[in-house]
C-alpha cells in the first residue's frame, strides 16, 4: 500500500518537471524563430557577418576542446624517420603533427571551417532563396578546402590538398544532407508552430497540438482564430473557449 502511494507521489512530481521542459524548449524555439526573423530583415553584409561569427565562435570552441584533449599526445617526440626517406613521404609524415596541434592551433583550424561555412551558406541563400543540397555541397567545398590551408593536411603539392580536402568535405556534406532530408521532420513545419504550441502547453492542452497542424492553423492564423474554426480542426467546446479567452486576453496573440 505504501508502494503504492510512494508510487503515485513519483508520478505527480514528475508531470511538472517534464511540463517544464517543454515549456523551456518552446520558449527557445520562440527565441530563436525571433532571432531568425530579425536576421532575415537585416542587409546581407550584416546577416553574412553575425552568422560567420557566431559559427566561427561555435568552431573555436570545439577545436579548443578537441585540441585540449589532443594535447598530450603532441607532447610525446616523433619517431625517427628511417634514412634516406624521399622529401614528400617524409612531408607526409609531419601531417599528423599539424592535425594534433595545441588548442590555439585547433580553435583557428575550426573557427576558419566553420566561418567559411556559414558565409558562403548565407550568401547562397539569401540570392538563392532556399537551402538545398548546392548549397549545402559548395559551402562544404570552400569550408574543406579554407581547413586544408590552415592545417596544412596532405601532401606537398597545396593545389592537391585544397581539391581533396574540399572534394571529401563536400561529400561528406552532401551525404549527410540527403540523410538529414530522409529522416528528419521539416523544421519549416515546426517553425510556423511555435506560438501555438506555446499556448497550448501554458493551457494544458497540448493534445490539441495535431489538430492545430491538421488544421493548418499556423501562428499567423491565431489572431483570426474563431470557434467555427476550432469546431472545423475537431477541438471540443471547452478547450476551445479556453484557446479564445486565452488568445483574446494575450496582445501578443491578437497582433500579427
Amino acid at each position: 500500500m505504501e508502494g503504492g502511494k510512494a508510487q503515485g507521489v513519483v508520478m505527480v512530481q514528475s508531470v511538472p518537471q517534464q511540463n517544464l521542459m517543454e515549456q523551456l524548449q518552446v520558449k527557445y524555439k520562440e527565441l530563436e524563430k525571433g532571432f531568425k526573423t530579425w536576421l532575415a530583415k537585416q542587409s546581407l553584409p550584416v546577416e553574412t557577418a553575425v552568422v560567420t561569427a557566431g559559427s566561427a565562435a561555435q568552431g573555436a570552441l570545439v577545436g579548443g576542446m578537441l585540441g585540449t584533449l589532443s594535447k598530450d599526445f603532441t607532447t610525446l617526440p616523433p619517431p625517427p624517420p628511417p634514412p634516406n626517406l624521399d622529401p614528400q613521404a617524409m612531408a607526409s609524415l609531419k601531417q599528423p603533427q599539424v592535425l594534433s596541434g595545441g588548442p590555439l592551433i585547433q580553435a583557428r583550424n575550426f573557427a576558419l571551417m566553420t566561418g567559411v561555412n556559414a558565409a558562403i551558406s548565407t550568401v547562397m541563400k539569401r540570392f538563392r532563396g532556399k537551402e538545398d543540397l548546392e548549397t549545402s555541397v559548395v559551402a562544404a567545398f570552400g569550408s574543406g578546402a579554407v581547413f586544408s590551408l590552415a592545417s596544412g593536411i596532405g601532401g606537398p603539392n597545396p593545389v592537391t590538398n585544397v581539391l581533396t580536402a574540399g572534394l571529401s568535405f563536400a561529400l561528406i556534406q552532401g551525404c549527410m544532407f540527403k540523410l538529414g532530408q530522409t529522416f528528419s521532420p521539416s523544421p519549416a513545419e515546426d517553425m510556423n508552430y511555435i506560438k501555438a504550441r506555446s499556448m497550448l502547453y501554458n493551457l494544458g492542452l497540448q493534445k490539441y497540438e495535431k489538430n492545430f497542424k491538421k488544421g493548418i492553423l499556423t501562428d499567423n492564423t491565431l489572431p483570426l482564430l474563431t470557434d467555427s474554426a476550432l469546431r472545423d480542426a475537431k477541438i471540443p467546446p471547452g478547450p476551445r473557449l479556453l484557446i479564445l479567452d486565452h488568445v483574446q486576453r494575450n496582445p501578443g496573440l491578437r497582433k500579427q
